[in-house]
């Protein structure tokens, strides 16, 4: 009566147990969308672009980021709409996706740091998005 699928790529620092504990899927759905957010970012750093583009190319990555963001998040929330998986309200359910979203934002940073230091940038970009 139960299943649990664990990410493809997920968080590799954390151990394969803490993996697998089932968790609100909210936060699931923050991994996402830092995915989303990380890609963007990550395209930019490839270094197939010329220097003169980049600041055309940031603000239409921003906005891929911030359409395709919305895109999954509207469809993920309309399909789990009248389930028990999502909070009562609104409020709550921002509140819960935004601690994911830091909860995942600060993980990022610590992986960063320890394994691709010049990459770091990417999620410092985010965590200050998050900040008010």
């Amino acid at each position: 009566d139960d299943f649990k699928i664990i990410d493809f790529e997920g968080e590799p620092a954390r151990p394969l147990s803490q993996r697998r504990y089932k968790r609100n899927p909210l936060r699931d759905v923050s991994g996402m969308l830092r995915s989303l957010q990380y890609a963007t970012y990550a395209a930019l750093r490839d270094g197939r672009h010329r220097i003169e583009d980049m600041p055309v190319l940031q603000i239409w990555a921003r906005a891929w980021a911030q359409w395709t963001s919305a895109s999954f998040l509207g469809g993920y929330l309309d399909r789990a709409a009248n389930t028990r998986i999502l909070p009562p309200s609104d409020a709550e359910l921002e509140m819960l996706l935004h601690f994911f979203l830091i909860e995942k934002v600060v993980y990022e940073i610590g992986y960063e740091l320890n394994n691709r230091p010049d990459w770091v940038e990417i999620p410092m970009r985010g965590l200050l998005a998050l900040m008010p």
